[in-house]
């Protein structure tokens, strides 16, 4: 649609700015069971002019109400009353988190109207496969597991709104402070119930102090001084981490984790359900969510491949959600993206190319490190590859399965394999730090097992009869790759997975030009 083509454009800049002020006249209501809609539309309407909204189920149903002017916020809560504390008192901290509650429920429950209600979350995997089988082709299933686990606008708003509720705090003392999303949230590639990163900038006032440049004296503030950046962060942190522990309305399970790499301090907000974690001003993490949001931008094969590889990736135990010694999502879609760049013609520019195209106010360097690249969507040339993603996903397996580990490293930046400087078992560099290894944590046996998986992926999606399948109805193309091979259930699936086991791993390592079975070994090194 033309509409999207629009948002499409906008850099991520611009974006981010759009999304952090529409947040700002927002407000999150829950709602009485047994709801007239146009009632209660009717009644905000009495405050100022409703720009948007949209309902979800979270422990009951609640309404996202975003008004035209943020000063019907304010009119909103002067009609808002405090909660009578009869069991609880209650910290009396005003938010834009509001409970509406029928007056007589009574004669107004037969004017109930249905709601249509946005998703918090996917549908499970095995739901999906059964919707994979009715598309017509492996390009299709992939958009189609795209739509279904793609943000939608409406989460993304939330995911605003609670940045900007957190805001609210933190300007409590540092009222100049902007609370911004970054990574899934933000980068188009995050999925339905991911978590919320988010971090607290102060850069706003780094620049204001650029302007006192007129007049015969130098300025500044006297602010406290502390030994370090990382103190001075940890100081921060605890104190707004405390406040919304102690205050926070819907802010439960606080932990601050103030000694890690990246000090940060984790909580559930309850009323929208979201993970989320609040870390303080981190460029380069910025510089890479933005990378990855111009990646998505550019090409609609790049999401759909991202997105399947990780939902194969997660159905294979090759990602987990908790940290260890596996390839992380972040990992894995730095992998994709390298794959996109060694296309023929390349399908995405390498970050050396976007850096060629960027202008003055698109240079930035961060702790001596070039950071810069074009931000400007429209400078960057469309790509002439039009290969199917039927295509690009076997050849995606191909290639990993193949690819020789031991020696070399992928790199983002040139947008080839250069030769392995250290020896961690896989090496993905930082594309902006870049002597920092993304990929440190995973071990041999972890890469091992998705070279494996991969190989064996490649070998299923060439020996598929699509035609033979569909009339069996037997999960076919990607549906067939989202089952845990040797585990599936269906008698159907069992004799054909039967066929996987059994014809024994030497045929394919045949198929794979690989005879000697202990070429698995060397080509990922021991």
């Amino acid at each position: 649609t033309d509409a999207e083509v629009n948002t499409r454009k906008k850099t991520f800049a611009e974006v981010q700015t759009e999304q952090l002020e529409q947040a700002e006249r927002t407000v999150l209501i829950k709602c009485p069971p047994k709801l007239n809609e146009k009632k209660l539309l009717q009644y905000l309407s009495s405050h100022g002019n409703i720009k948007s909204h949209f309902f979800f189920e979270n422990r009951g149903i609640h309404a996202l109400i975003e008004f035209s002017e943020k000063n019907s916020i304010a009119s909103l809560q002067d009609a808002v009353g405090v909660p009578s504390a009869s069991e609880y008192h209650v910290v009396p901290f005003k938010s834009r988190l509001f409970t509406f509650m029928l007056k007589n429920p009574g004669s107004q429950a037969a004017e109930e109207t249905p709601l249509h209600l946005s998703p918090l979350s996917h549908i499970p995997v095995n739901e999906l496969i059964q919707k994979l089988c009715h598309a017509d082709s492996i390009s299709s299933q992939m958009y189609m597991l795209l739509n279904e686990y793609q943000l939608t606008d409406e989460n993304i708003k939330l995911r605003y709104l609670v940045c900007s509720l957190v805001r609210d705090f933190a300007r409590a003392y540092f009222p100049d402070s902007t609370v911004k999303p970054f990574g899934s949230s933000v980068n188009t590639f995050g999925k339905l119930g991911c978590d919320v990163d988010m971090f607290l900038d102060f850069h706003d006032t780094q620049k204001r102090a650029a302007k006192t440049k007129k007049g015969p004296f130098d300025m500044e503030y006297q602010m406290k001084r502390l030994p370090s950046e990382r103190l001075a962060t940890q100081k921060i942190l605890s104190v707004v981490g405390d406040c919304l522990d102690s205050f926070g309305p819907g802010c439960v399970s606080v932990q601050k984790i103030l000694n890690a790499r990246c000090p940060l301090v984790k909580f559930s907000h309850q009323p929208t359900g979201f993970q989320c974690d609040l870390s303080v001003s981190n460029s380069i993490a910025i510089k890479s969510s933005e990378l990855l949001y111009i990646y998505g931008c550019l090409d609609s094969r790049v999401r759909a491949l991202v997105f399947s590889v990780r939902c194969w990736a997660r159905v294979h135990g090759l990602t987990n959600s908790i940290p260890g010694t596996w390839i992380t999502n972040f990992s894995l879609t730095m992998m994709v993206m390298f794959f996109l760049q060694r296309r023929s013609p390349p399908i995405i520019p390498t970050l050396d190319q976007l850096k060629e195209l960027a202008d003055q106010k698109d240079k930035l360097v961060i702790g001596g490190y070039d950071c810069s690249f074009v931000s400007d969507l429209s400078k960057i040339k469309r790509t002439k590859n039009t290969e199917t993603l039927d295509v690009l996903l076997g050849d995606f397996f191909e290639y990993y399965g193949n690819f020789d580990f031991r020696r070399n490293s992928i790199n983002l930046r040139k947008g080839k394999e250069v030769n392995k400087p250290e020896s961690s078992p896989l090496c993905i560099w930082n594309p902006f730090e870049q002597d920092l290894n993304i990929s440190k944590n995973v071990n041999q046996p972890q890469l091992e097992k998705f070279v494996a998986t991969a190989r064996e992926t490649a070998w299923i999606l060439r020996k598929e009869e699509k035609a033979q399948q569909m009339i069996n109805k037997e999960p076919w193309g990607l549906a067939a790759l989202l089952i845990p091979f040797g585990k599936s259930n269906s008698s159907k699936m069992k004799n054909r997975m039967k066929g996987i086991g059994s014809e024994t791993i030497r045929n394919l390592l045949d198929s794979l030009k690989l005879n000697n079975p202990n070429n698995l070994q060397k080509a990922v090194g021991k």
